[in-house]
């Protein structure tokens, strides 16, 4: 089951509770609903985090919905949900998808309504679903940024901000909310004026005082909030969430005498006092006795306690990154997958525009097909000719960040983690990655063997986009994750985070393991064109909701230090 799948399941299960008794099983509905939030916006599969017995560290997931969803992921069935339901009629679930119908008016309706009728509603929830596809982050970025930009036209608009997920930078985003700080009131009407007649809004749909909704192009839709200077900071930390980040500072905010909302901080034992407002969120944290908390760690995972201890990490910056290690140029050795785009000259320059004082060219292993091993060698031999020729070059390219290129390649593992390059052909190399192209539904022991089998070649240093995973497409192969760990840990092997947005893998839940363990990450953007290559700042998004620094980075050291690793 996919995490929207479980999410639909666990609000399924908090409906059957209300119909049992709403008083009686209060707070067994809060914790199922509060349990399907958290799946829904979960970056890694649940059931990945079940294999590896992370289930309850998922906020929102307590040991005994943690149980039963054990008993599904084992049997493919859950004997406590199955009881719940057993009498509900399936259609009522899905009509519940419905704005404003609930469970009770799900069941009058099919009780009461006429088949047709019900038939309609049930449709119009297919199509729906359709429609709620969850967009891939630089896409909803994309988005947001355009109207940001028609909005900064309005000089009324003094500052504006993305909200919710897309300022959390997590890998798929629902809703596109917006905060724009304002001086006063009647600036909010301009503004929200200025907003409705965006030149792409197919309609609007709600305007009032404060907040306004349209609608554009794809069943898009965009909500504005806009705030008072006085009120910002306040505003866009309530929104930016996420929910349980917000739970948890709350509970912590109560337990020191104060209450919290998007309008400010309220001493409790003093009601009356007027509310206290923050014109930056900085302030907002200050004035609670924690350090400031940046928008990718609000996921509740131990941000609050360690803004508390000032023990926050410094969370890597773009700025940071000096190296791509892994891109895919035009020179032709006849690979096993699509071929790059853009030639080896052009990436050099794009690189060197990008300040990167060296990358690593890693094309696609040659086809084993129709190819002799002494072929696959001479094609490997062509291109470290290439590759030293252009390195020769560069000092005449006029290049000023750019000092290196190096051989690498990207292999594909076959079903027992053996290797379809010979050894003289991998001794051409600098250095190689592997990745997983086929056999993703492999057992998980079998799979984490031929992982670390694939490893284990002197030659590897990094295995790349490793869970295999395509957002809103393919589910990620199982794979044994504390093992692999500490075989990357003994055998000094590196682990990728792909900044293509269709992959953004290993996973930022994955990445605050490795990060507390000590296994170093890669930056790789898979880049077939010289135009992937600006999608690294998504894979740094990565990173920085998995808690990394830039000394947990590969890519962020110097060409120097990166060469004394490959002796």
């Amino acid at each position: 089951m996919t995490n929207l799948e479980i999410a639909e399941l666990l609000r399924d299960v908090a409906a059957a509770y209300q119909l049992k008794d709403q008083n009686k099983y209060k707070f067994q509905i809060i914790a199922y609903e509060r349990a399907a939030d958290a799946v829904e916006h979960a970056t890694s599969e649940l059931k990945d985090l079940w294999d590896d017995g992370k289930l309850e560290e998922v906020p929102g997931i307590g040991p005994s919905i943690a149980e039963h969803l054990g008993e599904l992921f084992k049997t493919g069935h859950s004997r406590h949900f199955d009881e719940l339901m057993k009498d509900i009629p399936k259609e009522a679930f899905k009509l519940m998808e419905l704005p404003g119908i609930g469970i009770k008016t799900a069941l009058r309706l099919i009780a009461q309504g006429e088949p047709s009728e019900v038939k309609k509603l049930l449709k119009e929830v297919e199509v729906r679903e359709k429609k709620t596809k969850r967009h891939l982050l630089p896409y909803a970025a994309s988005t947001a940024g355009f109207i940001i930009d028609w909005m900064k036209k309005d000089k009324n608009v003094i500052q504006i901000d993305p909200l919710g997920s897309l300022r959390r930078n997590v890998s798929t985003i629902g809703d596109i909310d917006i905060l724009a700080k304002v001086k006063g009131k009647s600036e909010k009407v301009k503004v929200i004026e200025h907003f409705t007649k965006y030149p792409n809004s197919q309609k609007t749909i709600e305007a009032g005082d404060t907040t306004a909704s349209i609608l554009i192009p794809g069943d898009i839709q965009i909500d504005l909030l806009v705030s008072t200077t006085e009120q910002y900071g306040a505003a866009l930390q309530h929104f930016t969430g996420s929910k349980h980040h917000n739970i948890a500072l709350r509970e912590f905010s109560l337990k020191n005498g104060y209450s919290l909302s998007e309008k400010g901080i309220r001493e409790i034992r003093n009601p009356k006092h007027e509310i206290r407002k923050f014109k930056t969120e900085k302030d907002f944290y200050n004035f609670l006795g924690l350090d400031y908390i940046e928008p990718e760690l609000r996921e509740d995972t131990g941000e609050i306690e360690a803004a508390k201890n000032h023990s926050l990490p410094r969370l890597i910056e773009l700025t940071d990154v000096k190296a791509d290690l892994q891109i895919h140029s035009s020179f032709d050795i006849e690979t096993s997958h699509d071929l790059g785009a853009s030639s080896m000259e052009e990436v050099v320059k794009k690189a060197d525009e990008l300040k990167y004082e060296y990358i690593a060219f890693t094309e696609h292993n040659p086809s084993q097909k129709g190819h002799t091993d002494f072929q696959i060698t001479e094609k490997l031999k062509a291109k470290k000719e290439e590759v030293e020729q252009i390195n020769y070059s560069i000092k005449n390219m006029n290049t000023k960040y750019i000092r290196r290129v190096f051989n690498s390649l990207e292999i594909d593992m076959k079903s027992d983690g053996s290797l379809p390059v010979p050894g003289e052909g991998l001794n051409t190399l600098d250095f190689a990655l592997v990745s997983i192209h086929s056999n993703f539904d492999l057992p998980r022991d079998v799979q984490t063997k031929r992982v670390m089998a694939a490893l284990s070649h002197p030659r590897v240093k990094i295995f790349a986009h490793p869970t295999g995973r395509k957002l809103n497409e393919r589910e990620g192969a199982e794979l044994n994750w504390p093992e692999i760990f500490e075989f990357c840990l003994k055998n000094n092997k590196w682990i990728e985070i792909n900044c293509d947005p269709m992959r953004l893998d290993l996973p930022d839940t994955l990445v605050r393991e490795a990060v507390k363990l000590g296994v170093k990450l890669t930056f790789g953007t898979d880049a077939h064109h010289i135009d992937g290559m600006n999608n690294m700042t998504f894979g740094v998004s990565v990173a920085r909701r998995g808690w990394c620094e830039k000394t947990n980075i590969v890519n962020c050291l110097d060409l120097k230090s990166f060469e004394k690793l490959l002796v």
